[in-house]
């Protein structure tokens, strides 16, 4: 399946904005919120998130030309690491581990920030050193 590339890089820029607000109200609240939106991500594919839905139904439409479209798979595995990422976060949060809880949204953050601002998506590139490796489809 194909999708526009723009759409993962709109998603990555209210992903970094949440993730900032997680930071800034140290709110387990938001993290749960992107979780599920990763999870969601991971499991139907990113155009089929909430995220996803905004970009298609309000943004694009506006957008004055259209734009190469990729395969789907890189940005789901992306959206696979993101839930990762969440879920130790979430997990440090509840045991009481808040250095996990920042070291994970940050990490979520920073990579949210690479392919928001530079349009570098970090869990796209390992799916396809993973697929280069061979240890994926």
């Amino acid at each position: 399946m194909q999708i526009d590339s723009r759409g993962p890089r709109f998603g990555a820029t209210i992903t970094l904005i949440v993730l900032i607000g997680v930071l800034y109200f140290n709110s387990i609240s938001l993290l749960l919120f992107q979780t599920l939106m990763w999870a969601s991500g991971a499991l139907f594919g990113p155009q089929n998130t909430l995220y996803g839905a905004i970009f298609k139904n309000f943004v694009k439409p506006r957008l004055k030309k259209e734009v190469e479209l990729e395969n789907v798979k890189p940005p789901q595995f992306a959206q696979l690491v993101g839930f990762i990422f969440g879920a130790i976060g979430i997990t440090g949060y509840f045991v009481g581990s808040d250095l996990v809880f920042l070291i994970a949204t940050a990490f979520a953050l920073a990579a949210a920030f690479l392919n928001s601002v530079f349009n570098f998506c970090l869990g796209c590139e390992m799916y396809l050193l993973l697929v280069k490796a061979r240890l994926i489809k």
